[in-house]
């Protein structure tokens, strides 16, 4: 079953961020370039996104599938709206799209 494997959240000052998260909830996040961190636990894990040209407008729920070209046919046939086309990044390739009520979303196939 696909399930939501990560959330996405915008973070303008991503240092203040970070500080935060690890002090109130002892997160161990992980960089990956200047602009972003997350957590790594292989369970629902948490993006903090400091690009504010990449970042999300509110959280990003991300749904982990196995097969991404199905899941965009699926997404596209049911009525939902691809507002980012299939991308790659360090550790997958995703794309976003906006369900029904306007929600943003990404899927992710992750390597």
């Amino acid at each position: 079953m696909a399930r939501i494997s990560f959330i996405e959240l915008p973070a303008a000052d991503l240092h203040a961020a970070k500080q935060f998260y690890t002090k109130v909830f002892a997160w161990k996040l992980t960089d990956f370039g200047p602009n972003y961190a997350c957590t790594m636990t292989g369970d629902v894990d948490t993006g903090l996104q400091g690009d504010m040209a990449e970042a999300p407008r509110a959280p990003l729920p991300v749904i982990a599938v196995d097969d991404l070209e199905a899941a965009l046919a699926a997404v596209t046939s049911a009525g939902g709206v691809i507002v980012k086309p299939i991308f790659g990044f360090p550790g997958g390739r995703r794309f976003h799209f906006t369900d029904p009520n306007g929600n943003e979303l990404a899927v992710l196939k992750a390597d």
